[in-house]
C-alpha cells in the first residue's frame, strides 16, 4: 500500500468497497472519509467503514491519498471545498465514468504541488449507500486510469499501485478515449435499460401487473440495471453527451436494420446478427469479465 492515510469523499458503494478492500489486506491505514449526507455518515460509522468526519477539510486533512466518489456533476464544486486544504504532494484521485468533464473541472482547481490521477474502477451493482460495499467488489475487475500530462510518473504508478493492492487490474488510456469506450460498454446500455423498463411501465397500465408478474430473464436483467442510482446516471449522461450521442445514433441505426428485417421475414439476417452478437457474450466471459453463472454469480446481498 502506497499510502499511509486515504480519505474517501462520498460515502457510497464504491467508497465503502475501497474502504473493506484496504481493510483487507492493510489494516493499519488510516482512512478518513466523510458525506453530505448525515444519515450516510452515521451508516459509515455504525459499519465502522473509517474515521468519518462531518466536512471534506477535515476528512483530507493531511490525507496522502484523496479519492472522489461523488456524482461526477459535483465533482468540481466538491473539490473546491478542499482544495486549499491538502498537503503539499499530496494526491487527488476519482472513480467517476466519465473523464473528460470530470478533468476540465478540476484542474483550474488544482493547487500548486498536488497531483491529479484520474480513474474509473469498472465495477459496481445496482445497490448504492455504504451498506452495500463488499470488500471484493475490485476483483479481477479492470480500473482504468487517464492520466494529465502535468502529472508526475510516480504519481501515476502509485495510484496504480494502489488499485492493484485493491484486486484490479489497471489499464490506461486517452479521456476522449476513455469516454467513447464507456458510452459503449456502459452509459448506452444503461440508457437502454431505462427506457425498456419506462415502455414497460407505460405498458403496465393496459396489462396491469402482468409486466411485473410475469418478468422473464431478459426483462429483470434490465431492471436491475434500471435500478442504478439516478443522480449518478443522470450526471453521466450530462457530461458524457458526445460520446453519447455517437453510439445513440449508431444504435439507433442497427436497431432500424432490425426492425426491417422483422418488417420483412428476414430470417437469415436475424440469425446471423444474433450469432455475431452471441459471440461477444462467450469472449466476455473469457476475458474472466463476468460468470455465467445464475444471478450474475453475485451472492443475493450483493
Amino acid at each position: 500500500m502506497p499510502y499511509n492515510h486515504i480519505a474517501l469523499i462520498g460515502l457510497g458503494l464504491i467508497s465503502a468497497s475501497i474502504a473493506l478492500a484496504i481493510r483487507r489486506k492493510h489494516k493499519t491505514v488510516k482512512i478518513t472519509g466523510t458525506s453530505r449526507s448525515i444519515d450516510t455518515r452515521n451508516k459509515a460509522r455504525e459499519l465502522g467503514l473509517c474515521e468519518v468526519c462531518e466536512n471534506t477539510k477535515d476528512a483530507v486533512k493531511n490525507a496522502d491519498l484523496i479519492i472522489l466518489c461523488v456524482p461526477v456533476g459535483a465533482m468540481g464544486s466538491v473539490f473546491d471545498e478542499f482544495a486549499a486544504t491538502l498537503k503539499e504532494g499530496a494526491t487527488v484521485t476519482d472513480v467517476g465514468s466519465v473523464k473528460v468533464e470530470v478533468i476540465a473541472s478540476i484542474m483550474p482547481l488544482l493547487p500548486f504541488g498536488v497531483n491529479f490521477v484520474p480513474g474509473h474502477p469498472l465495477a459496481g451493482t445496482e445497490n448504492s449507500g455504504p451498506e452495500s460495499g463488499f470488500d471484493s467488489l475490485f476483483d479481477n475487475r479492470w480500473c482504468l486510469l487517464t492520466p494529465i500530462k502535468q502529472c508526475p510518473e510516480a504519481s501515476v504508478q502509485k495510484v496504480r499501485s494502489f488499485w492493484e493492492g485493491l484486486g484490479a487490474k489497471v489499464d490506461e488510456m486517452d479521456a476522449e478515449h476513455h469516454d467513447l469506450v464507456l458510452a459503449v460498454t456502459s452509459h448506452v446500455p444503461h440508457l437502454i435499460a431505462y427506457t425498456m423498463v419506462g415502455v414497460a411501465d407505460d405498458l403496465s397500465n393496459i396489462t396491469k401487473s402482468e409486466v411485473i408478474n410475469y418478468s422473464a430473464a431478459g426483462f429483470r436483467d434490465f431492471t436491475r440495471i434500471a435500478a442504478s442510482d439516478p443522480t449518478m446516471w443522470r450526471d453521466v449522461f450530462l457530461n458524457n453527451k458526445g460520446a453519447s450521442l455517437e453510439i445513440l445514433g449508431r444504435f439507433t441505426e442497427e436497431l432500424t436494420a432490425l426492425q426491417r428485417a422483422v418488417r420483412r421475414g428476414d430470417g437469415d439476417l436475424l440469425f446471423d446478427y444474433f450469432t455475431r452478437t452471441r459471440e461477444v457474450r462467450r469472449k466476455i466471459l473469457e476475458a474472466g469479465q463476468d460468470t455465467d453463472q445464475p444471478n450474475f454469480g453475485r451472492e443475493k446481498n450483493n
